[in-house]
């Protein structure tokens, strides 16, 4: 979820995800009236204006209701939990409905040496891949990729500690 700004008062603005099967889904959100907060600093990271929201955004009903029919049942997992969460709170009031997934911390997913290395293996898969826009499915992407990484590393790295002599 890329955000208004980091407040208290600060709302969604793009909603994107990344399925195990790698379709990916993004939008960006038609700002509510009451949607107000702007704050400058977050849009010089997701260089989303409001003006393209105003533009491309869908209306949060629309995107409540597409979240609910590609994600219906799953367990969705950011490492932005707690921020996400909030975010996709207010995308679901103001549409009226409930979400149909669950959102889940992604460190669920993560052994502690998993956890430990987390952020150097993402930073190594974020330069292999190159210059990429800070945007909702672009992030997910990158979090998918990183997690398969880690799986691929940790799965490894067991099989070659039952090779070894006792």
């Amino acid at each position: 979820v890329e955000a208004s700004g980091f407040g208290r008062h600060s709302y969604p603005i793009e909603v994107g995800f990344v399925l195990p099967n790698g379709h990916s889904f993004c939008s960006l959100i038609f700002p509510e009236p009451e949607w107000t907060h702007w704050d400058p600093k977050a849009e010089t990271i997701h260089h989303i204006s409001r003006d393209l929201l105003l533009q491309r955004g869908r209306p949060v009903v629309e995107v409540a209701r597409l979240l609910n029919a590609q994600l219906m049942g799953q367990t969705v997992y950011s490492d932005g939990w707690a921020n996400d969460y909030s975010w996709l709170g207010a995308l679901f009031d103001v549409a009226g409905m409930s979400p149909g997934f669950k959102l889940e911390n992604l460190r669920a997913l993560l052994c502690e040496d998993e956890a430990d290395h987390w952020h150097e293996v993402k930073a190594t898969v974020a330069s292999e891949r190159g210059p990429q826009r800070h945007r909702a499915s672009a992030d997910a992407r990158l979090l998918q990729l990183t997690l398969q990484r880690i799986r691929v590393s940790s799965k490894s790295e067991r099989r070659f500690e039952g090779l070894q002599a006792p």
